[in-house]
């Protein structure tokens, strides 16, 4: 914390506006964000999974580079709208509010994760026509890219993590990258673990996978949405 704080007296010496931001903060919200958006196995998951199976671990990583794409794009139009009320947000009572929406929605989608169990024969990949790297990733793309809900779940991790700053367009971008740099560990992690294990990897891995991600997002969102409700109380008595 100690670097971070010098990095942000030295920079606030050369940049045309104050910088009062913890930089390493946001870097690890942004990749905890790219996390929570890249984790479920929805579509694109399977389709990663499948293609590391079939076809090998680097077409895998390709799609979900594809799908990252896609989720940046996203990302940045929901900031970009976030930034436009943030005079409005920033009110305690309604950060206080939106906080509270972030987790009950966040915790809705840790329930899904938990519940869901997609199927293995989505988007079949074969040995035989592989395709291009570039092919791959363009095809994930368009995949995730067809589902603009996901909008909704950055717009709950937004305001769960307090992500956005306006007019601090430097560390904004930083913090996209850092959403980037998380949705590829994902990615990088998934394509290692189902190339290492793949003669036992199948449907009841990717069960398993959305289990945890379900109970991470469910403990974590729980813990959240108690400390802000507790938070307000003691501030208030």
């Amino acid at each position: 914390m100690q670097v971070t704080k010098v990095f942000c007296n030295f920079a606030s010496n050369i940049m045309p506006f104050p910088i009062q931001i913890d930089i390493m903060e946001l870097i690890l919200k942004g990749m905890l964000i790219g996390i929570i958006a890249s984790a479920p196995m929805g579509p694109v998951g399977v389709l990663c999974i499948r293609r590391t199976l079939n076809k090998g671990r680097w077409y895998g990583f390709v799609t979900g580079v594809g799908a990252s794409v896609s989720d940046i794009i996203y990302a940045m139009i929901t900031g970009l709208g976030m930034s436009f009320v943030m005079d409005l947000i920033t009110n305690p009572t309604n950060k206080f509010w939106l906080q509270i929406s972030g987790s009950v929605v966040l915790l809705v989608f840790g329930l899904y994760c938990w519940k869901s169990k997609p199927k293995s024969n989505i988007h079949p990949s074969s040995k035989n026509g592989k395709g291009s790297l570039i092919h791959n990733g363009i095809t994930a793309f368009l995949v995730t890219f067809s589902n603009p809900l996901i909008i909704f779940l950055f717009m709950a991790s937004f305001a769960q993590f307090a992500f956005v700053i306006p007019n601090h367009p430097v560390e904004m971008t930083l913090g996209y990258a850092s959403i980037v740099a998380g949705a590829l560990v994902w990615w990088y992690g998934l394509t290692w673990l189902v190339d290492k294990v793949h003669n036992k990897f199948d449907e009841n891995g990717i069960q398993m996978i959305n289990k945890i991600i379900g109970s991470v997002v469910i403990l974590f969102s729980l813990v959240v949405l108690i400390g802000t409700v507790f938070n307000l109380y003691t501030i208030q008595y």
